[in-house]
């Protein structure tokens, strides 16, 4: 008698065979057929362009931002954290060794920092005396001064955004990556050296990092329309110097 079990076996591996590479062919069919836009809002389909347009058009729309991360230009560097609206703004800024708080509302400028920021090698008595009156307070910045324009720049929502969300060059698309848990689209100036801008793949297609070109810094943006309480400093942390601020070591 000749045995079938050689027969079986064969037949055993190609059903086998068989189903392995059908079982292949669908995965291989899934994944060519995914979206990888599916559960966001779209904006990664559109061209660089067409997203840089919606991210322009979300943060104007918006009346409050976070932004945090350090800028670079002519007259420094300076590490940023603050909260901005179209009322004012409040936070704190970096420039070489010192760190000191701004707070705007409306057109009023407080600004607070330690007596090293008012020092100066060169100050006399009287400014000594001066840094040490100011130490720790909120010092209301005359508008006539000429460190209230310089120092209002950082609490201008509006002046910020349209000199860190500009893309220099052509722009292009770029990668995909997450922040914070967000997924995001990438467009750069360029091939980076104009400047790179994540922007949210979810929900409104806001701004949420940029990297600015030429070494300009980076920063991230955070709170989109989170409004948050802009109050006056009590009376007893307040110093109302009047006329023109002392000279400062920033």
């Amino acid at each position: 008698m000749t045995s079938s079990a050689p027969a079986a076996r064969t037949r055993r591996r190609t059903v086998s065979a068989v189903v392995l590479c059908a079982g292949l062919t669908v995965a291989l069919t899934a994944c060519a057929g995914e979206d990888p836009d599916e559960g966001t809002n779209g904006v990664g389909k559109l061209t660089a362009a067409q997203i840089d347009k919606k991210a322009r058009a979300a943060a104007d729309a918006a009346d409050a931002v976070r932004l945090t991360g350090t800028l670079v230009g002519k007259g420094g560097t300076y590490t940023l954290n603050m909260q901005l609206s179209s009322k004012g703004g409040t936070g704190s800024v970096t420039s070489k060794q010192n760190t000191f708080a701004l707070l705007r509302i409306g057109d009023e400028l407080f600004l607070k920092a330690d007596a090293g920021f008012w020092k100066h090698e060169e100050s006399d008595d009287g400014s000594e005396q001066a840094a040490d009156k100011l130490d720790g307070k909120f010092v209301k910045v005359p508008e006539d001064d000429p460190t209230y324009r310089q120092m209002r720049g950082f609490t201008e929502m509006d002046t910020l955004l349209d000199g860190v969300l500009a893309l220099h060059g052509k722009v292009n698309k770029g990668d995909r990556d997450t922040i914070g848990g967000v997924r995001t689209v990438q467009i750069a100036g360029g091939k980076g050296e104009g400047g790179v801008l994540d922007v949210s793949l979810q929900g409104t297609p806001y701004p949420l990092r940029v990297a600015r070109g030429g070494g300009g810094g980076s920063v991230t943006l955070a709170d989109w329309g989170k409004s948050f309480a802009l109050e006056a400093p009590a009376e007893d942390e307040t110093v109302d110097y009047g006329g023109e601020l002392p000279k400062s070591s920033s």
